[in-house]
C-alpha cells in the first residue's frame, strides 16, 4: 500500500503558509531578542542594581544565556512531537508559550522590590522562551520547506529566516522610540515593560494565522505510509533514535554550519550596543539606529540569498557567508571606533547581509539532509544544539575578552576561528539543492527508522518523487 500523493499547493496557498511561518517566526524572535537587547540596555539596573556596571552587563547576558541552554531540550521534545503528530501543532504551542513567558517578564517585580527572587523568576521565564524557540525554527522551515517549489525552496524556505531580522527590526524599533520618548529615569523606572507587554496581542494575531494554515502534505503521506506499514505489522523507532543512528554525520555539519552564524550574529546585534556605548561612549540611541536600519537590510536581502542558493547550491552560498564574516571582522570594530554614526551603521549593516549569505540556505539546507519522519528532529537538533555553544555564550565572551584586554581584537579572534569552523563544516558536507523532499523509498525508510517484524514488501518512492531526484541520507 502506497501512501497518498502530496499534491502541489497553489501559489496563493503557498504564499499564505510562508506569511503564516514569517508573522510566527518574527513574534518568537521578536520576544527572543527584546531579551537580548533589554539585557544590554537596562535588566543590570533593574534586576542587578549592586553590581558594577559592566559586571551588572555580564549578569544580564548571563540570564540571556541560559535560554540558549533549554533550546536543545525544546528542539528534542518539540521534534519528536513533530515527528510523530505533525507540524502545525506544535508551531502553535510553541507560540503560545514564548508569548507567555514575554508577556510575563513584562509583570515582573523588580530587584529593588523582591530581592534576589527577581533575577531568579527573570531565569525562570527565560527557560521558558529558550525551550519555545527550540521547538520552533525547525517546524516553522519544515512547514515551508515541505509545502513548497523543490526548484525554489531555497528561496520560499529563507522567508521563515526573515522572521529573526524582522523579530530584530520589531524589537530594536520599540525600544528606539521608548528611549527616544522617555527619560532614562522613566525607562529604567516603568517604560521596559512596555515592549514585553505588548508581546501578549502579537501572539493573539500570530495564533489566529498559524491556525489557518493546513498541515504540511509531506507530512501526512509519510504518516499515512508509516501506519500502513504498522498495519503489517512493523515497528517505528524513535526519531532520536534514527537521527543519531543513520544521521549523525548531517548533525555534526549543521552543528558545525551553525558556529560562525550564531556567534556573528549575537556580536552584531547585541554584544554591538555594549560595545558602541561603553568602549565608544556612544548614545544608546545611536547604537540602536544602526541596529534598526542594519536588520530592515538584512530583512531584505535573505530572501535573495536564498534564491542564490537555488541556482548556485546551498554550500557556495553559505560559505561566501562564513568566510565574509570572518574577515569582516577588524574592520568592523574600526569602523565603530570612528564614533560615527554613518561608519557605525556600514559596519553593522555589511556585517548582517554576510550573516544572510548563511542564514538565507541554512533553511532548505538542514531541511533537505533528513528524512521526512525525523526532518524535525534531525534539523532542530542541529541547529539547537550549536546554539549552547555559540549564541548562548557569545555576547557572554565578547563582553567578557573586552573587560579583559580593553580591546576588540580578541572578539574578532573569537568570531574568525568560528568561521574557520564553519568553512569546515560546510567543505566536507554534501550539496543538497537536488534534493527531493519526498523522495523517501519504503525500503530505506525501514532501514533508518522503522523495524519490520514481517515480510513487508519494500515499497515504491514516496508518491511527488522524480526517477532522477536525488534521495536525502538515510
Amino acid at each position: 500500500m502506497s501512501a497518498p500523493a502530496a499534491s502541489p499547493p497553489t501559489p496563493s496557498n503557498l504564499k499564505r503558509i510562508v506569511g503564516a511561518s514569517l508573522v510566527g517566526t518574527t513574534i518568537e524572535w521578536y520576544d527572543f531578542f527584546l531579551y537580548g537587547s533589554a539585557a544590554a540596555l537596562v535588566f543590570n539596573k533593574v534586576f542587578f542594581p549592586d553590581s558594577d556596571p559592566l559586571v551588572g552587563t555580564l549578569l544580564s547576558f548571563l540570564t540571556y544565556a541560559v535560554g540558549f541552554a533549554a533550546r536543545p531540550l525544546g528542539a528534542l521534545v518539540f521534534g519528536h512531537y513533530g515527528d510523530r503528530l505533525g507540524r502545525k501543532k506544535l508551531l502553535v504551542i510553541s507560540l503560545l508559550m514564548m508569548g507567555g513567558a514575554t508577556f510575563a517578564i513584562g509583570l515582573l517585580p523588580t530587584h529593588a522590590t523582591i530581592g534576589t527572587a527577581a533575577p531568579l523568576l527573570l531565569t525562570v521565564l527565560r527557560l521558558v522562551q529558550g525551550f519555545a524557540l527550540g521547538g520552533e525554527w525547525g517546524g516553522a522551515v519544515l512547514l515551508v520547506s515541505e509545502h513548497g517549489d523543490a526548484k525554489r525552496r531555497g528561496f520560499w524556505a529563507s522567508w521563515p529566516q526573515t522572521g529573526a531580522p524582522a523579530g530584530q527590526l520589531l524589537a530594536t524599533a520599540v525600544l528606539a522610540v521608548l528611549t527616544a520618548l522617555l527619560s532614562e529615569q522613566a525607562f529604567v523606572t516603568w517604560g521596559w515593560r512596555i515592549p514585553f507587554l505588548l508581546s501578549g496581542l502579537l501572539v493573539l494575531v500570530g495564533l489566529w494565522i498559524r491556525l489557518s494554515v493546513d498541515e504540511s502534505p509531506v507530512f501526512k503521506a509519510a504518516l499515512a505510509r508509516s501506519e500502513a506499514r504498522r498495519s503489517e505489522g512493523a515497528t517505528e523507532k524513535l526519531p532520536l533514535v534514527s537521527v543519531l543512528r543513520h544521521h549523525w554525520r548531517d548533525v555534526l555539519v549543521a552543528m558545525g554550519a551553525r558556529m560562525a552564524e550564531n556567534i556573528s550574529y549575537y556580536v552584531l546585534t547585541a554584544f554591538i550596543l555594549v560595545y558602541a556605548t561603553t568602549a565608544v561612549d556612544l548614545p544608546q540611541q545611536t547604537a540602536l539606529n544602526a541596529v534598526l536600519i542594519g536588520s530592515a537590510v538584512h530583512f531584505v536581502t535573505i530572501p535573495m540569498w536564498g534564491a542564490l542558493s537555488d541556482r548556485l547550491g546551498r554550500r557556495p552560498v553559505y560559505m561566501i557567508g562564513a568566510a565574509g564574516v570572518g574577515l569582516w571582522m577588524f574592520p568592523f570594530f574600526r569602523l565603530i571606533d570612528t564614533g560615527s554614526f554613518p561608519a557605525l551603521l556600514l559596519a553593522v549593516t555589511v556585517g548582517l547581509v554576510l550573516h544572510g549569505a548563511m542564514y538565507a540556505p541554512q533553511a532548505a539546507f538542514f531541511s533537505e539532509m533528513f528524512a521526512t519522519r525525523m526532518r524535525y528532529s534531525g534539523a532542530s537538533i542541529g541547529a539547537q544544539f550549536s546554539s549552547v555553544a555559540a549564541g548562548a555564550p557569545a555576547p557572554l565572551i565578547a563582553t567578557a575578552l573586552l573587560a579583559e584586554y580593553d580591546s576588540s581584537v580578541p572578539v574578532s579572534l573569537y568570531v574568525i576561528a568560528a568561521a574557520v569552523i564553519t568553512l569546515i563544516a560546510v567543505g566536507v558536507a554534501q550539496e543538497t539543492r537536488h534534493r527531493d523532499l519526498t523522495d523517501v523509498p519504503t525500503g530505506s525508510e525501514r532501514k533508518a527508522g522503522v523495524a519490520s517484524r514481517g515480510a513487508a514488501p519494500a515499497g515504491r518512492a514516496e508518491a511527488g518523487s522524480s526517477a532522477g531526484s536525488a534521495r536525502p541520507p538515510v
